[in-house]
């Protein structure tokens, strides 16, 4: 039986009362499943944090030894329990180390997406499939007239762009992908990377992800018309407002941070509606209750097929 108050949001985030355990919790919390290390998934201050590996170095890289009291490491696919719910993280393709959260509670299956996606990447692990009775989806982008376009396409068009790059992006995993998809795709362009980036790189690169040839960043070298593609946090990109000599480009599947009229980036690393459509085929369940976003186009869509629930 599905029970309606599985999970709840309070103040500190999505809460799970029969395993008294928060899901990335916005604030800290006594027990955590964190999902992923991006900021507003991952917050410092949390006493028992069960995560994967590559979670766990980025939070540690990230706040030191306010990261978490205990870190309990968890392969994928590697169930235990937290009060009475039996728990298993199920590899989501955002970034490296993201995961899905699997909830069993007297035979009912609950799936938290956290964030994911479906497009292939090189620099993490591809989305797994399981099956649900709950599917607790993300919704940033589930809307029919997103559709996001071809990471390959899109990064194929910086080849005829001849001047120097500055190039925005969230420094962890956004970062690593755009350095994966250059040197791959765009192999004539050499890849500058911003000095607070490259600690990133080093996890990445200790984990046995090949990212390509890139150096750190240096004024010099930018200086030169060389096809230099510079990559860099948001705080540096927005910075270099006034930036000469440069195009300007923001990789991201949000419109509104496109920040050059004639060329654009449109690098997702979240599903857009036909991937969410797809996971719901995918994942076959009974609800879907929807977060981080807007769900009533899925409502819409499913009508009475399908009970859709917006937390």
């Amino acid at each position: 039986m599905i029970l309606d108050d599985f999970v709840q949001i309070d103040e500190k985030g999505l809460y799970c009362k029969y395993g008294d355990f928060y899901l990335d919790p916005k604030l800290p919390a006594k027990t955590a499943v964190i999902t992923h290390a991006h900021a507003d998934h991952a917050v410092s201050g949390n006493h028992d944090v069960y995560c994967t590996r590559p979670t766990a170095s980025v939070m540690q890289l990230r706040y030191d030894r306010t990261a978490a009291k205990v870190f309990n490491i968890v392969g994928f696919n590697e169930s235990f329990t937290i009060g009475r719910v039996t728990i298993t993280l199920i590899s989501a393709g955002h970034m490296l180390g993201s995961a899905q959260v699997l909830m069993e509670y007297e035979d009912t299956r609950y799936l938290y997406t956290g964030d994911y996606k479906l497009q292939p990447d090189d620099t993490c692990e591809p989305i797994e499939w399981v099956t649900t009775d709950v599917l607790i989806t993300e919704s940033t982008f589930a809307d029919p007239e997103v559709i996001h376009p071809d990471p390959v396409a899109e990064i194929q068009k910086i080849s005829s762009i001849k001047t120097n790059i500055l190039l925005g992006a969230y420094g962890l995993g956004k970062s690593q992908r755009l350095i994966n998809l250059i040197s791959t795709h765009a192999p004539q362009k050499k890849i500058l990377v911003h000095h607070r980036i490259m600690p990133i790189n080093a996890i990445y690169q200790k984990l046995g992800i090949v990212l390509g040839p890139h150096q750190i960043y240096g004024r010099k070298l930018m200086k030169v018309q060389d096809e230099f593609v510079y990559i860099v946090p948001p705080f540096t990109f927005d910075s270099y407002i006034r930036a000469t000599g440069v195009t300007r480009l923001f990789a991201s599947g949000w419109k509104n941070l496109q920040v050059n009229q004639r060329d654009t980036l449109f690098i997702s690393d979240h599903v857009d509606w036909n991937d969410i459509l797809e996971t719901i085929a995918r994942t076959q369940p009974k609800q879907i209750w929807t977060l981080h976003g807007d769900g009533r186009h899925l409502k819409a869509h499913f009508n009475n097929d399908i009970f859709v629930k917006l937390l």
